[in-house]
């Protein structure tokens, strides 16, 4: 566990005991590790009655952290602290831990379930009821401790119990877009939780509760630093505080990764040049990955980005984006590190759709790529949309693995001051079908390796997480991050469950809190897409900050920066042709996907403008024209932030007055925000349209000029160059 393990983890301890202080009480400091009260006299009961005894050698310092959880949740949920026993007793035990320390037991757990899955079962060991908790690896016993904790907070019998489970994906991860001065590029939670000034000296009490969270869904890996990287982050000054990170997160399964600057040999090193094909390039990476295992014997490897955004990378020496990984990859490869090479690409100089530039530049690349290299790919080829199509490069690239990047962080879906659960749109990609490898090729399925077995797997999500005492800035945010690790480890996992297992988590298992809270939780991210951007209009937020309205930006320094290139609304219509009479884009999708889509006959409504310039007087499926049907959508996603507002208030004394309070009041921004798009979009779209709205609709309490006007200073989330999107 490397030399300093023993300090962290007496240090670790601790910290620990003091999370259960008031200090922390109902501000949503603990997420969903609240382990509240069994509310239900009867089941408490029961539970006591089943946990009388643990047997739980534990050796090693993750076990140590597993037993102090399980002990602790217990504590907590039902005031108990089982008898630490060295046999099976009369009264009924758990087991927990590895074969290997459970041996005298004669414990056997399948090789299905691999490195870090778990079992959970009732069985009778010795002619006596037992709880058995077990795993191959220490980290598999985490992953199950926290799981079955979970089914007491959630109020599950634990009388027969029979689960096995393990997770989809090897690398599932967390991407920080944090900078090394505490600010985080597109974060809406306040600054870094990152202190890179006081480390490696203190260990925050956040960066072990960040461990426990991360674990306690299966994440196993974090980014700590912005994709727009700062060559510094490998200097030895910041190993040393990279290092200590580490030693908090290894006690929790979580190998650390970095972003790094591919021209870091030139401002780092001194180098004339960052040439992949550079001997001297070559050795400087070799030799700076040799020093990093120095420090981080774990370390997981590195993040990319490159020719992108201006960002430095191997384009800049005639070379390939398979040029540059590689290389990347044989230095990391000696030590078991991978390199997570984003496809995020785009280019002023291209003059073609930008929704076509990732695919062109990366599907001639298939099978290129050394095996220690995934591509990590956005869930649509634009950026983060409300809504998108799935990627075209999902299946296109059979000898290539693809990492899904989702974005957490609430960058087009109202920062921190939206309700938006994003799980159903997790799903709504994931669930996509490509048809690459025929029909039931979903994406899913192509990102687990089903298509090619040989292939390393995974999934990144771009945190949501800051300094702000709840991590997310909104209660509810953190939901996202809860279904990110969720979805990451089991993408079949329906976002009903995992909404319904938050709520009762974090907040009650009151089924009167629960089942109406769930319902808009679920509607939340079609409301939004509704006020927002409907119908598949997109990238027509305001410019630079990306917050509020802006479908009239046409002066953001280049064509693909601006509203009005996506959108193309004029007398005649709107919505951007892809089709083969326009950019062609779907032509890179496998031609069933392709078919649907360009026929005006199957296309989804929720696809139309993005793949379709359409008149205003068009007639859509409901009967309605275009123009009609837009606005309808409009004011039912303005509408809609009204009516969960009204359920919010009705849950009023059914949690904490302090949640309440907030989710209340942010309710009333989120719904101030919603009629201003509405109103500026609509008012805006029908200067081309010049058609009416219905008399039926509640009037614009401005002008457009009014919305053009407005001026949003010291919006949060921007970084160094305001017009970055990462």
């Amino acid at each position: 566990m490397g030399k300093y393990s023993l300090k962290y983890l007496c240090v670790l301890m601790l910290l620990l005991l003091k999370t259960g202080s008031s200090a922390f009480a109902d501000n949503g400091y603990k997420l969903w590790l609240e382990y509240n009260k069994v509310g239900n006299p009867q089941l408490a009961v029961a539970y006591r009655q089943q946990l009388s005894y643990v047997i739980f050698p534990a050796a090693s310092d993750r076990l140590k952290a597993a037993k102090f959880e399980l002990l602790t949740g217990l504590d907590e949920m039902l005031t108990l602290k089982p008898v630490d026993a060295k046999s099976i007793t009369n009264g009924q035990t758990i087991i927990i831990g590895t074969p290997q320390l459970l041996k005298s037991f004669s414990i056997a757990v399948p090789d299905s379930i691999g490195g870090e899955g778990y079992l959970i079962k009732t069985t009778l060991i010795g002619q006596k009821k037992c709880i058995l908790i077990a795993a191959n690896s220490d980290v598999g016993v985490i992953y199950g401790v926290f799981n079955f904790l979970k089914l007491i907070q959630i109020n599950q019998s634990i009388s027969k119990l029979n689960i096995s489970d393990h997770p989809r994906m090897m690398y599932r991860v967390l991407d920080h877009w944090d900078n090394l001065n505490r600010t985080v590029e597109r974060g809406y939670a306040g600054s870094s939780i990152w202190n890179w000034h006081k480390l490696p000296g203190v260990i925050d009490q956040r960066y072990i509760d960040y461990a426990r969270a991360n674990a306690s869904v299966g994440i196993n890996g974090s980014v700590v630093n912005n994709v727009n990287a700062d060559a510094l982050i490998l200097s030895p000054q910041y190993l040393l505080k990279v290092q200590a990170l580490a030693n908090v997160f290894r006690t929790y399964g979580i190998k650390i990764y970095l972003s790094v600057k591919f021209s870091s040999p030139v401002e780092l090193g001194g180098l004339k040049t960052a040439d992949p094909l550079d001997p001297a390039v070559k050795k400087w990476w070799a030799d700076k990955a040799d020093e990093i295992y120095s420090y981080i014997p774990d370390f997981g490897g590195f993040l990319v980005k490159a020719n992108s955004e201006g960002q430095p990378g191997p384009q800049s020496y005639g070379r390939t984006h398979a040029d540059g990984a590689n290389m990347l990859a044989d230095a990391l490869e000696p030590h078991h590190g991978i390199v997570m090479w984003r496809a995020f690409v785009y280019d002023n100089k291209v003059p073609d759709d930008r929704f076509k530039q990732a695919y062109n530049e990366f599907k001639p690349l298939d099978g290129k790529f050394k095996d220690n290299v995934i591509v990590q790919v956005k869930n649509g080829p634009i950026d983060f949309q409300p809504r998108e199509p799935f990627h075209p490069l999902f299946g296109a690239m059979p000898n290539t693995p693809l990492m899904m990047e989702f974005q957490l962080t609430q960058e087009y879906l109202g920062f921190s001051t939206h309700l938006v659960y994003e799980a159903p749109l997790f799903a709504e990609c994931l669930q996509s079908d490509t048809y690459t490898h025929g029909k039931g090729s979903t994406v899913a399925r192509v990102i687990k390796g089903d298509f090619n077995k040989k292939l390393i797997t995974g999934m990144a999500g771009v945190a949501n997480i800051g300094a702000d005492l709840n991590w997310c800035g909104h209660p509810f945010a953190q939901a996202n991050w809860y279904a990110f690790g969720r979805t990451a480890w089991n993408s079949d996992q329906s976002p009903a469950v995992i909404a319904d297992d938050w709520l009762r988590m974090t907040f009650t298992d009151d089924e009167n809190f629960v089942s109406p809270v769930k319902k808009f939780m679920l509607q939340s991210r079609e409301n939004t897409v509704n006020y927002m951007a409907p119908l598949g209009l997109h990238h027509i937020m305001g410019v630079s900050t990306h917050y509020g309205p802006g479908p009239w930006v046409d002066n953001a320094g280049r064509p693909d920066w601006n509203a009005t290139y996506y959108h193309k609304a004029d007398s005649s219509g709107i919505g951007f042709d892809r089709t083969g009479t326009g950019s062609n884009a779907l032509a890179q999708y496998a031609p069933e996907v392709k078919a649907r889509w360009e026929s005006l006959q199957t296309c989804p409504d929720e696809y139309l403008l993005w793949f379709h310039h359409l008149s205003w007087t068009y007639k859509m499926s409901s009967g309605r024209s275009l123009w009609d049907e837009l606005v309808y959508h409009y004011y039912a996603g303005a509408e809609s932030v009204k009516q969960m507002s009204r359920t919010w208030e009705k849950m009023e004394g059914k949690i904490d007055a302090e949640r309440f309070s907030e989710v209340k009041q942010l309710m009333q921004v989120q719904l101030n925000e919603a009629i201003t798009w509405r109103d500026a979009c609509v008012l805006y779209f029908q200067t081309f349209s010049k058609m009416p709205i219905e008399t039926t609709y509640p009037k614009s309490q401005h002008p457009l000029d009014y919305y053009r006007n407005m001026k949003f200073y010291y919006v949060p989330g921007i970084g160094g160059n305001n017009y970055m999107t990462n």
